[in-house]
């Protein structure tokens, strides 16, 4: 099909507005994210938001960054939101067993299936091993899990809890939907974020806890 005759596919033009606002916001934190490693101009930022401010944009219009920056100030810890497909706002919150990544993605998939969230769908006996691999044998300071390790530990926990494979159960439904993190998040979140098809934005700045940028330095 040639460019001109791309028009004829748009049947709801507010949506592919919407979706292109979202795009050049997205991009707009990718910037920022690379400006922060030093591997784009200052010039690149400046053009995007020349062009935010010609589409009449700025970063509240991504409603995850103002739920995640909240969610940050109240808990005085990194945190992270998502919006699922419907509007409704879910957060996640740093804690002793998991990072903030994590508990977003926990909480997303515990609301979709219709979970209490004061209810445990992950045992203690599927997060003790991991926690044990990383500290012990693998020499990390950070027993916290990542997304892709508490998505192990939820499914093993599905192996005997119904509760759990139904919480499982509801990783397609996070296709598409966007979240933000108040930090940078480690090589591993961002690559699973990627795997699920969610559409994420991070603050460009780093864990005041965090020494190095790697896959398990947050």
């Amino acid at each position: 099909m040639g460019v001109n005759m791309a028009g004829n596919c748009i049947c709801d033009d507010e949506a592919c507005q919407e979706a292109s606002r979202q795009e050049i916001l997205r991009r707009y934190y990718d910037s920022l994210k690379r400006l922060l490693f030093g591997t784009c101009p200052d010039s690149e930022v400046v053009k995007i938001e020349m062009l935010m401010n010609q589409a009449h944009i700025t970063v509240h219009d991504r409603p995850v960054v103002d739920a995640a920056l909240e969610r940050a100030k109240e808990t005085d810890s990194p945190a992270a939101a998502l919006q699922l497909h419907d509007g409704r706002i879910i957060t996640g919150k740093t804690s002793n067993l998991l990072g903030a990544s994590a508990a977003l993605l926990l909480n997303a998939l515990k609301e979709l299936a219709g979970i209490d969230h004061k209810l445990h769908v992950i045992s203690p006996e599927a997060i003790e091993p991991i926690q044990k691999l990383k500290t012990l044998y693998q020499g990390s300071k950070n027993p916290r899990l990542h997304t892709d390790e508490v998505l192990i530990a939820l499914s093993v926990s599905a192996a005997t809890d119904p509760t759990a494979q139904l919480a499982l159960d509801q990783l397609p439904k996070l296709r598409g939907c966007q979240a933000h993190t108040s930090v940078m998040v480690g090589s591993v979140d961002m690559k699973q974020f990627k795997k699920l098809s969610i559409q994420a934005t991070f603050e460009a700045k780093y864990e005041k806890t965090s020494i190095l940028f790697n896959g398990s330095g947050i």
